[in-house]
């Protein structure tokens, strides 16, 4: 079924379908990637136009099922908007209403609990500007401490004033958080820092660690403007690409 066609019959617009298939291809993406945890964790987009309302997932699907007409559609109050089966994780909407409500330019929200992301996490030193994967995030990365299991709505002012207005954030004890302009640009910010943790606990177990001088992390630091314009153009697609050949029917 086509776009329209699709998007006719579920009574939304093209371009809210357009929205729900990235945000279902995300889904099953972080679960081909083997970031998902079980059910847990959550990936939210805003659905364009004035009510920042945004669509999550039904809790208690696994990733890898995840498809466009699943997905359900939140209000800031936390209430689901129109016809749609399935509860709503609520940690995860303590932290992705939280993000919706403070950024506009966060179209889309990524939490994480991979075993490398926690791992880093859990270390006093955070990401450490080792590789470049990392120094790619340098000027990007933010900190939030633990406060126990994300169900307090008093944590939300604190959560989104440590993220400021950066792209990435470890929360410390807990996992790693991506936002993007788009699905592609989130999950791309995303997949560098997870890669970044990954090399970092990889290195840890091999000896004494080089860390670039402080000129030479302020040059990549730099070349990792042209980030988001990239995922867009070139990353994005390809993984669609990918995903369509391996466990197609995200977009349904």
């Amino acid at each position: 079924m086509n776009v329209s066609a699709r998007a006719a019959e579920m009574s939304i617009s093209d371009a809210e379908w357009k929205v729900r298939c990235d945000l279902a291809a995300a889904y099953r993406l972080v679960a081909m990637f083997g970031w998902d945890d079980l059910v847990f964790t959550h990936i939210s987009a805003r659905v364009p136009g004035p009510e920042h309302h945004f669509l999550i997932n039904p809790y208690g699907w696994l990733f890898e099922e995840i498809t466009a007409s699943s997905l359900l559609k939140v209000g800031l109050d936390g209430q689901k908007v129109g016809a749609a089966d399935g509860m709503v994780n609520p940690a995860g909407f303590t932290i992705h209403s939280a993000v919706h409500e403070a950024r506009e330019d966060a179209q889309c929200v990524l939490h994480l609990h991979t075993v490398d992301g926690v791992a880093v996490s859990c270390q006093e030193g955070g990401l450490l500007p080792v590789n470049q994967t990392a120094m790619l995030l340098n000027g990007q990365l933010a900190y939030h401490d633990y406060e126990g299991v994300a169900l307090n709505h008093d944590e939300r002012p604190r959560l989104v004033a440590d993220l400021g207005q950066s792209n990435v954030m470890i929360l410390r004890n807990h996992g790693t958080l991506s936002v993007g302009h788009s699905v592609g640009a989130a999950f791309s910010f995303m997949y560098l820092l997870e890669r970044a943790c990954s090399i970092q606990i990889a290195a840890q177990g091999g000896g004494k660690l080089i860390i670039p001088k402080g000129e030479i992390q302020a040059v990549v630091e730099e070349q990792s403007r042209s980030m988001a314009i990239a995922a867009d153009r070139l990353v994005w697609p390809a993984l669609l690409r990918r995903l369509s050949r391996v466990n197609p029917g995200y977009d349904s």
